[in-house]
C-alpha cells in the first residue's frame, strides 16, 4: 500500500468520516444581504445621527468579521490515539496521532491526525478532515496558540460528507510547540468569503505522540464503539424528527393536500 493511499486511510481509524456533518452552521451559513432601503423620490435622504454609527459599524462587522467555533474532543474517545504500521511499498514506518472533534451539541466538526513517517524520506504531516460548505481555495491556515505565521495548507481530496486538507514537510519545532500549546487554530472561508477559525484542543497530545502506540485490538473496541454511538445518535436524531413531525404535522403545499407524518 502505497504511502499517499495510507494518508488517505486517516479517515478510517478516526471513525468522524462515517457520519461527517456541517455542524456551527453558523459559521457555514450564508449571511442575508441587509434589504436597502428605497425612498421615496420626494423625501430627501436623512444624515444619519452620530449615536446609530457606531450600532451600524458593530451590525456590519458581526455581519463579515471572523468566527471562531471552539470544539471539544469526541466523548467516546477519551484521549488522542496512536496508531502504527509499515508502508508495504516503502518499508517506513508510520505514526500518526489522531483525534476526533465534535460541536457542543455532540455533532461530528472535524478530525486532526499529525503524521510522523521515518525512513529515507522521513517527514512530519499536519491533516485535518474538514468540513463541506467551504471555499477550497485558498485553503487553509494553523497556528498554534497565538504563534505567528501560521502554516499554509491545501485541500487534497473530497467526500460526500468531508475534505481533506494538510501540510507537508511540518518541521521539529511545530510539533514541539503542538505538545506543550493549549490549541490549534485552524482558519478557513466558508462560501462568501468570511473567515472561519476551529480551536482545536491540544490537551494529551504530546503524550499520545511520544508514547506508545494503541493495541490493533483496542483501536478495533474504540471504533466499534464509536460506530455504536454514531448510529445511536442517529436513531434519537430520527425518531425526535418523527415526534415532532407528529406533533405539529407536515406543512402542507399550495394546492395539495398536507403529507401525513412518517411511520415509525
Amino acid at each position: 500500500m502505497s504511502f499517499t493511499t495510507r494518508l488517505v486511510g486517516v479517515a478510517k481509524p478516526t471513525g468522524v468520516a462515517l457520519a461527517l456533518t456541517i455542524a456551527a452552521q453558523g459559521a457555514f451559513a450564508q449571511a442575508p444581504a441587509p434589504a436597502r432601503q428605497q425612498r421615496p423620490a420626494t423625501q430627501p435622504a436623512q444624515p444619519a445621527a452620530p449615536a446609530q454609527a457606531p450600532a451600524a459599524q458593530q451590525n456590519q462587522q458581526s455581519q463579515t468579521g471572523p468566527i471562531v467555533v471552539q470544539v471539544k474532543p469526541e466523548p467516546s474517545q477519551s484521549e488522542w490515539t496512536k496508531v502504527c504500521g509499515k508502508d508495504q511499498g516503502t518499508g517506513s514506518e508510520i505514526c500518526y496521532t489522531t483525534r476526533d472533534f465534535v460541536s457542543d451539541q455532540g455533532q461530528p466538526v472535524l478530525a486532526a491526525a499529525i503524521y510522523d513517517v521515518k525512513g529515507q524520506q522521513s517527514q512530519k504531516i499536519v491533516r485535518f478532515l474538514m468540513p463541506l460548505g467551504l471555499l477550497i481555495k485558498p485553503g487553509i491556515r494553523f497556528a498554534v496558540d497565538s504563534t505567528p505565521n501560521p502554516i499554509a495548507g491545501s485541500y487534497t481530496m473530497c467526500f460526500p460528507n468531508g475534505c481533506f486538507a494538510e501540510a507537508t514537510d511540518i518541521k521539529d519545532a511545530t510539533v514541539n510547540a503542538m505538545k506543550r500549546g493549549q490549541q490549534i487554530n485552524v482558519s478557513v472561508q466558508n462560501q462568501v468569503g468570511r473567515e472561519v477559525t476551529f480551536a482545536v484542543p491540544l490537551a494529551g497530545f504530546g503524550k499520545a505522540f511520544d508514547g506508545a502506540a494503541i493495541d490493533p485490538k483496542v483501536l478495533e473496541d474504540q471504533q466499534k464503539k464509536m460506530q455504536e454511538e454514531l448510529e445511536k445518535r442517529s436513531e434519537e436524531l430520527r425518531k425526535r424528527l418523527e415526534q415532532s413531525s407528529a406533533a405539529g404535522g407536515a406543512p402542507a403545499t399550495s394546492g395539495a393536500p398536507a403529507a401525513p407524518a412518517p411511520k415509525p
